[in-house]
This record gives C-alpha cells, sequence and structure tokens, in this order.
C-alpha cells in the first residue's frame, strides 16, 4: 500500500461517525462528576424521597418533536383547549393551541423554516433606497440610515463571496467524494460499515476511496454529514443571506413592526426542523432512568414548545409574542437558544421580557457561538441589558458552554480538544453570569432519534433545567431566589485556566469569564435550596 496512504491513516484517528453506538465518554456526562453538574447525586442523596410538582418550562425553539418516546408525558398540556375543533375555547387568542403554539406559520398550515438573516432584511430594506448613491446626494437627516446600508451591504456581500468561494472550492473534493462512495458501495454491495471500510485500506484498488471518505471523519462528520454540510452553504447563500427572498411575505403575509398583532401562526409545534427545539427538551426533561437515551436534568417538568426560531434570524416580533405566550400560559421558566447580530425592534422586546420580570418569570438565554467577549462586542441580541437600561433584567440568566476537559490538549500548534471553556463560546465577566456543560450533549432528536451536539444552545437548557427542578422540589422559592442560588452555588474551578475561546495558545483564569467564574452545579444548587427553605 502507498506509503502516504498509511501516513495518513496514523494521522487522521478521529472516530468514524456513521457508528450508532454512542461513546460512553459523553453520555450523559452532563449530569455526573468532575466538570459534570452532579445531578444524580443530587437525586441520590438531598432529593431522595422528597415530592415535588410539576414545572412548566417553555422552550422558545425551532420546534418540539412531541411524539419522542423519550418525552412522553413531559409535554405541556392546555387543559382548558378542546383539541381540533376549532375554536379558541379558553379564550387567550389562540385555536387549538393545545401544546403550545408555532409563530412562523399560517391558518393553512403552512409554515417557514429557511430565511434570511436580520442584516440581509436590513440590507433589502434600505437597498431600494440608497443604491446607487453617495453620501454627497444625501440630506444630513439620511447620513445615519445611510451609513448604516453601507455597513448591511458590505457585511451581506462578504459573506456571499465567502460562501460561494467555498463552494467552488469544494468541487473537486465532493467529486472525489461522491466517486469514492461509488467505488466502495460496488465492491460491498451497498451499505458499508465502519469495520468493512478499515478492511478496504488494505485492498489496493479501494485504498484511496476508503481513504477519501475517511478524510471526512477528521472533519468530524461522515459521508452523508458532508452533503448535509454543502447544503447548509447553500442554504446560507440561497436564503440567509439573499436579500431577494421573503417567505414571510406569502407564508405569514403580516407587519413584522405590529406587536400588537398576536394571533397569527398555528398549533404545529413541530414544524420542519424540530432537530435544535428537541435538543434542548431532552436536555431539560427527558424521562430519567428509563435506560434509553439521556436522562434529562429536571423529573418532574413539562415542557411548553413554542415555535420562534427558524433557520435564520429569529423575528423581534415573534420573540415579543413568544415571550408574553408563555408566560400568560403558566410557564414559570423559559429557555431562549438563539440570539442574532441585530434587533431593530428591540422596544417591543424589552416590554416583553419586561412583562415576564414582573410576572416571575425566569428567562434562560444562551450566550452564543462566536467565542466573543460579549462586555466588548455590544451587540449580542436578546441582551440581558440593552441600550439605555441602567442595569440588567432580574430575571435573567446569561449562560456560557464549558466542556468535560480540564486542561486543553495541544499537537503540534493544533487543538486536538480545547479547555474548560468551550472553543466556541462567548464570554464576558458582566454578561455573561456562568457556564455550564455544553460541549458533546447527547439528548433526543426528532422520530426517537438520538444525538450528539454542541453549542451555548446546550449549556442554557442544562440552567433551566437546573432552575426547573428546584422550583419542582421547593417551590415557595421564587424566580429571582432561584436565580441567586444557581450563581451562588456554583463549582468553583479555583486557579484552572482555560484556553481563551477562539483562541489556540492564550491561556486565561476560567474564572474570569463570566461573572460567578464557575460551573453551574446541580447538587450545589439543591443544597443551598434546602439551606434556605429549611434551615
Amino acid at each position: 500500500m502507498n506509503k502516504s496512504i498509511i501516513l495518513i491513516i496514523a494521522l487522521w484517528t478521529a472516530p468514524i461517525l456513521w457508528t450508532q453506538d454512542v461513546d460512553k465518554k459523553i453520555y450523559n456526562w452532563y449530569n455526573g462528576k468532575k466538570y459534570g453538574m452532579q445531578t444524580d447525586k443530587a437525586y441520590g442523596k438531598t432529593l431522595k424521597g422528597k415530592t415535588s410538582k410539576p414545572v412548566i418550562v417553555a422552550v422558545i425553539d425551532s420546534g418540539v418533536d412531541i411524539e419522542h418516546e423519550d418525552l412522553q408525558g413531559k409535554i405541556w398540556v392546555n387543559k382548558n383547549e378542546i383539541p381540533n375543533n376549532g375554536i379558541d375555547d379558553d379564550n387567550n387568542g389562540y385555536i387549538d393551541d393545545i401544546n403550545g403554539w408555532n409563530f412562523l406559520g399560517n391558518a393553512n398550515g403552512e409554515n417557514l423554516n429557511n430565511v434570511r438573516l436580520e442584516v440581509t432584511r436590513i440590507y433589502a430594506e434600505l437597498k431600494d433606497k440608497y443604491e446607487g448613491k453617495s453620501a454627497t446626494d444625501l440630506s444630513d437627516a439620511e447620513q445615519d440610515d445611510y451609513q448604516k446600508y453601507i455597513a448591511v451591504r458590505t457585511e451581506v456581500k462578504e459573506n456571499q463571496k465567502r460562501l460561494t468561494d467555498e463552494l467552488k472550492g469544494l468541487e473537486d473534493f465532493t467529486e472525489n467524494v461522491k466517486k469514492a462512495d461509488e467505488d466502495l458501495r460496488a465492491y460491498f454491495q451497498g451499505d458499508y460499515t465502519e469495520k468493512q471500510l478499515l478492511e478496504a485500506i488494505s485492498i489496493d484498488e479501494l485504498a484511496e476511496a476508503a481513504v477519501q471518505i475517511y478524510t471526512l471523519a477528521f472533519f468530524g462528520m461522515d459521508y452523508d454529514g458532508y452533503f448535509e454540510y454543502l447544503a447548509g452553504i447553500e442554504n446560507e447563500l440561497n436564503y440567509n443571506y439573499n436579500p431577494d427572498v421573503n417567505p414571510r411575505a406569502t407564508i405569514i403575509g403580516d407587519d413584522v413592526s405590529d406587536f400588537s398583532d398576536k394571533s397569527y401562526g398555528n398549533n404545529d409545534i413541530t414544524g420542519p426542523d424540530a432537530g435544535h427545539g428537541t435538543h434542548c427538551a431532552g436536555i431539560i426533561g427527558a424521562i430519567r432512568g428509563n435506560e434509553i437515551g439521556n436522562d434529562g436534568i429536571a423529573n418532574n417538568v413539562l415542557i411548553m414548545p413554542i415555535r420562534a426560531v427558524p433557520n435564520g434570524d429569529e423575528w423581534d416580533k415573534d420573540i415579543a409574542n413568544a415571550v408574553r405566550y408563555a408566560v400568560n400560559n403558566g410557564a414559570e421558566i423559559i429557555n431562549m437558544s438563539f440570539g442574532k447580530a441585530y434587533s431593530p425592534q428591540q422596544e417591543g422586546v424589552i416590554e416583553a421580557f419586561r412583562y415576564a420580570e414582573e410576572n416571575g418569570v425566569l428567562l434562560i438565554h444562551a450566550a452564543g457561538n462566536e467565542a466573543n467577549n460579549n462586555d466588548e462586542l455590544g451587540h449580542n441580541f436578546p441582551s440581558p441589558i440593552y441600550p439605555g437600561m441602567n442595569k440588567k433584567f432580574s430575571n435573567w440568566i446569561e449562560v456560557g458552554a464549558s466542556t468535560r476537559y480540564k486542561k486543553a490538549k495541544l499537537k503540534k500548534d493544533y487543538v486536538v480538544h480545547e479547555g474548560l471553556a468551550a472553543e466556541f463560546s462567548n464570554y464576558g465577566n458582566e454578561i455573561v453570569d456562568v457556564f455550564a456543560p455544553g460541549h458533546d450533549i447527547y439528548s433526543t432528536t426528532p422520530d426517537n432519534s438520538y444525538s450528539n451536539y454542541s453549542g451555548t444552545s446546550m449549556a442554557g437548557p442544562m440552567v433551566a433545567g437546573t432552575a426547573a427542578l428546584l422550583k419542582s422540589y421547593y417551590p415557595q422559592l421564587t424566580c429571582l431566589e432561584i436565580k441567586s442560588i444557581i450563581l451562588k452555588s456554583v463549582k468553583n474551578v479555583g486557579k484552572q485556566k482555560t484556553l481563551l475561546p477562539g483562541s489556540e495558545e492564550e491561556f486565561v483564569p476560567f474564572s474570569e469569564l463570566s461573572v460567578t467564574g464557575g460551573i453551574v452545579n446541580v447538587y450545589n444548587a439543591v443544597q443551598l435550596a434546602e439551606e434556605i427553605t429549611n434551615p
């Protein structure tokens, strides 16, 4: 066999991702010891024999597969609504909202999925007015809008070029991958296993094809995953950064600046792509101890699915209405694993967050995955503090993502794995309150499947689940008391240093990346709640 092929195989030792066996190292690690949250210890010791009450947690996301085997009995039911009678029985403004509401659809059952980013919407809005003009053509009153137009146009155009170049640069590689897969399928007469692929490396006529497919594992994907990755790039180009498409205009046809309009949408809370939302729901409340899938944090929780996050940027109007829907229908905790760089109608969103604050509802938000310092960024929305506010919302917890690794592993300037802070996580010792497990998280995905995701989107539900557990076993606690308990009871990692997210060489104390400097710990939180409620 060619020596260069042997060298490639020696270097590329990433796991093959088409195997269906879950890595035991990641299975439920976030519930365990070390840098997990010690959830299992809390149930096994402090909470053993205690009773609890169900707590409603709203998951504002892409949708939730409520038929999932590991979420049965964990989905909120609107008992005041008669199913499928076409009547708003409880007079809450939403017809047949049995399990939640979908703000990304119409009464005919049509749903939005692939949409533009907010920067592209702003560019499209300003394009007709300012395209072809210069600053000297405009009045003083128009200068600010013109500069905004220049900024968003530049951002959109640069990303269009980046994506186009990336697709073009992958053309030859894509053809080689297709050919390699065809050769392997022809030899093995259909699908091939990891074992067969490794055997093919020693067969001269198949060696290069096997290495070509094995190469994908080095980049963290299998054959199908690679083409999903390509489809994602095409989606960004065709929708996210395309100013000329506006599916909302045809499917919903509403005025996105009119926040008084609340009754649009439908009751399809799963929608066309519920992977992200289902994963978050499973972290919060998947059935514990049933020996399938993962174990959720809270064992007596009801998930209220609210679909408001498409494949692209969410609309401010939908988020505001989703928050109000959750509050009005009994949610005590709201999980928000989404975000964007622009918020043109933020006043309406702020009012909705104030409404939740006034009604004692706890808001949990993922800090974002751009490896940014949110203290300096100033434009990651929604935010615990907006321009013009003197202090942060009192009912808000902003969450960064931690890993199961104590120290980063570097090899010849290559980061094999990051340190305690996830390499993608946003941070900030003023804006980000705390970190929680958000790397290699195994949880529920649609059609009774389970997948391993990473992101602050996973860290947020860890905190939402912890809050739900506390509210469930200690119902006398207010949302502000629960927030205080979670933040005061974090796992303190002392002087432990970690790679600064986004860096391959700069190490910083983990304690400097958030307000608390620690990692959410369920056992510690339960212990503190016990001391407060039963002194």
